[in-house]
């Protein structure tokens, strides 16, 4: 079709479902509309500074880049203008008539049960222009890039029922306005100390001027007056700045309504001079939850207060993207590319500084605000881990920081760091014991502990998904070797030695009728130095994967290699003696795979045979 035909087509299906809920179910914080569009309109200044760097022509005409904020009671109408890039008519229908990335996708899979009257949810997903049609049943856009001439300007329009027009216009100015039709009850809208109002509570901290009309005797005059501060926060000294003042520019950083969790502001000076603003949210972002490691989105990069870069992920590592903040250098080249961020040397080193503030700060909450760090590992905990495989050089500092329930007390779930577990350690003993599960309970009762406890010695509780995976980079920690209790061999004395060589001699016929009524089930099955009240347990060998990891990989598509399990039982155990006893095979044979069954189940592997396993234990019950 002609490019400069007038034409209607009808939104992508994931964004006509956004409009649909936008303007059927959002109700709450319908304010939020106009902090997305100046969002939007801010990131349209900052992309042309960016290219007028190269062409400085971009910038004719207006030199000064600014958003205009105005109303008019009579039309009942709202425009957002800016005098940034701009878009061409195929940019216009790639950023509002279709789906440009997975934002919608994952906006729409958020927006569930309680969360589908919060409007304040919008922006966290890139579908922030969306959220005119919460307070307006028409839209239209008028837009010109900056490097088009005067009659390739593209007017938009759609009432967000499912279709949208397209049209040619001839449009003076570069830049984009949004005109919102407001609906029959957003008259509260319609005034200026209102929208002066939420231009200071949600974009203040916005580094463009965000112009309103004066207003004489309660109508909007030709003159203008800049709403918000217009100033770079993080270049101001930090005396002049407040906690509000940090929190208001967090929120408009982030989309975010809640406040930060804390924050660190740093510059430094030297050969390379930059400045950095880094926060921790006091939740989770959505994206972090939903798909984050692809998706994930990196810190704002300036230099020299031009906007280069809205995510610029090379300035973190990935276990760190739960930070929100802006980077600002001094001598990056301003032409500095993604291409050149990857193999830059001086950027290598702000990250590097990044980290260190990053983990300072996280560590100054573990000292000095338990409650706010608990927050923090509640929130961020399980990402904080995966830091463990890949940040090798700051291992030990993200070892420090992490918390692990333990079997020391009356089975409250601690937050125990690996320095109290030291610090608790029996004189002799010289590793840190642990035990993998896929639930606490699990984990608790594990029966690998057995013998731990009549020892009275302390195994870490792991049971997040990520702890088995993350456990295995670790290692050790200050020179003590970290060690799964299901894994090798038990530290034995040579009393304990003994004792369990002659257990395992007397039981020597009781295991081998077990290896025989079990066959291929079982790769050994041997005399346990790690039971003490249950009959039998799994056991691995140092390398081998632990049963419910592995069964959370197959779930998930992994192909992983058979292997034979070794059982371990505890002779003295009542249900060993019936085994031994039992001189009817099948029988025999019906308790002997329970024993393995009831192992598998605890240690958190998948039943092969459900069903089978259910009519076995029947018959035991029975006594059929």
């Amino acid at each position: 079709m002609n490019s400069t035909a007038t034409e209607t087509r009808k939104f992508e299906a994931e964004v006509a479902q956004v409009l649909h809920l936008v303007t059927h179910s959002l109700y709450s914080h319908k304010e939020i509309f106009l902090r997305e569009l100046i969002s939007n309109a801010s990131d349209a200044c900052d992309k042309l500074r960016f290219e007028a760097i190269g062409k400085p022509e971009l910038l004719a005409g207006e030199g000064d880049l600014h958003i205009d904020v105005s109303w008019d009671e009579a039309a009942r109408t709202i425009t957002v203008r800016d005098n940034g890039i701009g878009m061409t008519r195929d940019e216009v229908v790639a950023n509002i008539g279709t789906i440009a990335s997975s934002g919608t996708r994952r906006f729409l899979e958020a927006m569930s049960g309680e969360q589908k009257a919060d409007a304040r949810l919008i922006g966290q997903f890139g579908v922030g222009f969306y959220s005119a049609f919460v307070v307006a049943d028409k839209v239209s856009v008028l837009t010109r890039r900056a490097d088009a001439p005067a009659g390739e300007g593209v007017k938009w329009e759609s009432d967000g029922k499912g279709e949208y027009a397209l049209e040619p216009v001839e449009l003076a100015e570069r830049g984009t306005a949004v005109i919102l039709h407001l609906k029959a009850d957003e008259d509260e809208f319609l005034k200026g100390w209102q929208l002066k109002s939420l231009i200071r509570k949600y974009s203040d901290h916005v580094a463009f001027p965000i112009r309103i009309p004066v207003e004489k005797e309660g109508k909007p005059t030709d003159e203008w007056e800049t709403a918000n501060d217009a100033s770079a926060l993080w270049a101001k000294p930090k005396s002049e700045i407040s906690d509000e003042d940090y929190q208001g520019f967090y929120k408009s950083l982030g989309h975010d309504f809640n406040d930060a969790l804390a924050w660190t502001h740093n510059r430094v000076e030297g050969s390379q001079s930059f400045t950095t603003l880094l926060y921790l949210p006091s939740q989770p972002p959505f994206d972090l939850m939903m798909g984050g490691r692809d998706e994930r989105k990196g810190l704002k990069l300036y230099i020299k207060r031009v906007f280069i870069m809205d995510a610029a992920e090379e300035l973190l590592p990935n276990y760190l993207r739960f930070v929100r903040g802006v980077v600002d250098a001094d001598d990056l080249p301003l032409n500095v590319s993604r291409e050149i961020l990857q193999h830059n040397r001086q950027l290598e080193r702000i990250k590097s500084a990044c980290v260190k503030r990053v983990l300072d700060l996280i560590e100054k909450l573990a000292k000095d605000e338990p409650e706010k760090f608990a927050t923090f590992l509640k929130a961020f905990g399980n990402t904080l881990k995966e830091g463990i495989s890949e940040d090798a050089s700051n291992r030990e500092r993200i070892a420090k920081l992490l918390r692990f329930a333990s079997t020391k007390g009356e089975g409250a779930r601690q937050n125990v760091s690996l320095d109290d577990y030291l610090g608790r350690m029996a004189v002799g003993q010289d590793a840190i014991w642990y035990v993998t599960a896929d639930s606490y309970a699990a984990a608790a009762g594990s029966p690998q502990l057995e013998a731990f406890r009549a020892k009275g010695i302390e195994v870490l509780l792991m049971f997040d998904r990520i702890d088995e995976w993350m456990v295995g980079y670790l290692g050790e920690y200050e020179g003590k070797k970290l060690r799964n209790v299901a894994k090798g061999e038990l530290p034995l004395d040579e009393a304990e030695k003994k004792q369990q060589e002659e257990a395992a001699r007397e039981a020597e016929p009781l295991l081998k009728k077990l290896k025989e009524l079990l066959g291929e089930r079982v790769g050994e099955v041997k005399v346990s130095a790690r039971l003490t009240d249950s009959p039998s347990c799994l056991a691995l060998n140092d390398y081998e994967m632990a049963p419910h990891l592995a069964r959370l990989l197959r779930e998930a598509g992994q192909e992983l290699p058979d292997s034979k399990p070794t059982l371990e039982i505890n002779p003295q155990h009542a249900l060993l003696k019936r085994v031994e006893a039992e001189a009817d095979e099948a029988k025999a044979k019906d308790l002997a795979t329970l024993l393995l069954e009831q192992a598998e189940i605890a240690a958190g592997a998948q039943l092969a045979d459900p069903a089978a396993f259910v009519q076995r234990l029947n018959r035991v019950l029975l006594g059929s």
